[in-house]
């Protein structure tokens, strides 16, 4: 227990440290005491307040939240279908998102609504959207289905059938809406208003809560499903609220922030190799936190400190998570 605590010390001096850097990181130099003061109160150059109170905070703030959610929710999909490589997006929850912003930004939706909401919400809500009907679609079919397995299956052909539409509408769109799209697809941190950044808490921290709670049933679910059945879990309430978990977690991000891939993939892996140990009252809390942490690493690389340039956060989550899954996939032989 004493390491375990430890350990957990050890990753929030790290977050700690990592948030401030984040917030330095830009291509605009802001002195150290000048980030001080700000957070200390005390008046700082007016650009220097702007560049941190409208991009460098939300930003920062954005990926802690996304980093957490994203980690948790694969660290249950991982959990939940008993496969090292299930992630956030196994059910087709990234494609449902991209599906919904196909539509919105390749279709005649946009003229029909875009006087009555901001553009910004109106991504995010039928991002959120799209996710959140794939992920009911795919749930109605597990009510019918008694494998976990196949569930898994049927999310993966889903997504990739969702994908195939989104695929025909990039086809048929014009280069202004495709390059729109296509800069979405890359994921974005800094693009969160404090409106939005607040549903995204929000909705994120309604999902880490009931993640928590809900650490027995992971637990259970680990030993196998044969195991589960006979201590009397009820598999299909179990799906029920592992679904609508993921969902809220992996959703609200990708509706806010675009996909962001990799990240829930590895984490839980991290996770449970710094920890070393399987029980999920412990890897839940620390996958958020190494969730966090590995973002804003991404982050700030993508912020290629010293220059004006800004990599899309999905590439360099990519980069970074690659090599991670090869490792996964040489050492469990799938």
């Amino acid at each position: 227990m004493q390491k375990t605590t430890f350990l957990f010390f050890i990753l929030l001096i790290i977050l700690t440290l990592l948030t401030i850097a984040d917030i330095a990181a830009g291509s605009v130099n802001i002195p150290f005491s000048d980030i001080l003061n700000y957070f200390s109160g005390k008046q700082i150059n007016e650009k220097y307040r702007v560049i941190l109170n409208e991009f460098r905070i939300p930003g920062t703030l954005t990926a802690i939240i996304a980093g957490a959610s994203l980690s948790v929710a694969g660290l249950q999909m991982q959990t939940f279908f008993g496969n090292p490589l299930a992630g956030p997006y196994v059910l087709g929850i990234s494609s449902g998102a991209s599906l919904g912003v196909a539509l919105l930004l390749m279709s005649p939706l946009p003229l029909m609504i875009s006087g009555f909401i901001d553009t910004a919400w109106l991504t995010g809500i039928v991002a959120g959207t799209g996710a959140a009907a794939v992920l009911l679609l795919i749930f109605l079919i597990s009510l019918r289905v008694k494998d976990i397995m196949t569930v898994l299956i049927i999310g993966i052909l889903t997504g990739s059938a969702v994908s195939a539409v989104v695929g025909l509408l990039q086809y048929f769109g014009n280069e202004t809406d495709l390059k729109t799209f296509v800069v979405w697809t890359m994921g974005s941190l800094r693009g969160v208003g404090e409106v939005q950044l607040k549903a995204l808490f929000m909705f994120s921290a309604l999902g880490l809560f009931a993640a928590i709670l809900s650490y027995r049933i992971l637990n259970i679910l680990l030993l196998g499903e044969s195991y589960a059945i006979t201590s009397g879990l009820n598999l299909k309430l179990s799906a029920i609220i592992v679904f609508a978990e993921t969902g809220i977690l992996a959703g609200s991000v990708t509706a806010f922030c675009g996909p962001i891939g990799f990240i829930g993939i590895i984490v839980p892996h991290l996770s449970r190799s710094v920890f070393k140990t399987v029980n999920h009252k412990i890897l839940i809390p620390a996958s958020a936190i190494i969730g966090a942490i590995l973002m804003l690493i991404s982050d700030i690389i993508s912020q290629l400190p010293g220059s004006n340039i800004t990599l899309p956060i999905n590439s360099v989550t990519a980069i970074l998570g690659i090599p991670v899954v090869i490792y996964i996939i040489l050492k469990n032989r799938i």
